[in-house]
């Protein structure tokens, strides 16, 4: 039996390849009710809620796991820690799938490279007053704290939760755009133009998530851009493609 850690549409599209095997029984992990009515499309078997490391552990034993395909997103990365000790100490396999970083593929000249949320605020609350944050909803009450005199326009995924998790930090209608992405680049320059935005705030994503069409906006109307990067792991093993990832089953 196989535990796939999903979160990103790349670990649907994992699932859609595993389905082509008979032979191959897998359990799809989300952490949102959203990531389980996505996940239901693609997965017979699916489990909802976050996991911590001894919640890892016990499902793993409970149901025979010999292998981890983890396809979480780029920064959850204490879940991927979490599953990389799990697999040692249990000593089944661990496979990591990650999106190809784009960071090299950018040639705009007017870009910080941060590798924190602390950093990137800091840059853009010098150098904006309309930020346009692109990092998601996880990071916002960090981000409002550390930016509490700009005028923040925030994206967020559509639904009830997200969005009150936007106004419990103090953000309202006039701050949230509750879309569903990826976009593409102009949508992403009528956002900023709609906004009057003055600076971007964004992950270092990669494809699936539209990161280059976010920084390639930003060029187009020269606004600047803070890219987080991800933070380094020493993964066991790793590919980039999904094809070679289906090899590897």
């Amino acid at each position: 039996m196989i535990l796939v850690l999903g979160g990103t549409s790349d670990s649907l599209e994992i699932c859609d390849r595993i389905n082509k095997y008979e032979d191959l029984p897998y359990t799809l992990s989300v952490t949102t009710s959203y990531g389980e009515d996505l996940a239901r499309k693609h997965a017979k078997n699916v489990i909802t809620g976050k996991l911590t490391k001894e919640d890892m552990v016990r499902f793993i034993e409970k149901n025979n796991i010999n292998k981890i395909i983890d396809a979480t997103h780029p920064y959850a990365i204490e879940v991927s820690k979490n599953a990389i000790q799990c697999a040692k100490e249990l000593n089944i396999d661990y496979l990591r799938y990650e999106r190809k970083s784009l960071i090299e593929d950018i040639s705009y000249e007017n870009k910080y490279i941060v590798s924190s949320i602390e950093e990137a605020c800091k840059i853009a609350r010098e150098k904006g007053r309309n930020i346009f944050i692109g990092t998601g909803s996880k990071n916002l009450p960090k981000i409002v704290e550390l930016i509490p005199d700009r005028n923040l326009i925030v994206r967020v995924l559509p639904t009830s939760d997200v969005i009150l998790s936007c106004e419990s930090v103090g953000l309202n209608a006039d701050n949230i755009i509750a879309m569903k992405g990826p976009f593409s680049q102009s949508i992403n320059e009528e956002f900023y133009k709609h906004y009057n935005v003055d600076i971007v705030v964004t992950k270092e994503s990669g494809i699936a998530g539209g990161f280059l069409e976010k920084v390639n906006a930003c060029e187009t109307l020269q606004i600047p851009v803070v890219i987080i990067t991800r933070e380094k792991i020493n993964y066991p093993l790793v590919v980039n493609e999904i094809d070679e990832l289906e090899k590897l089953l």
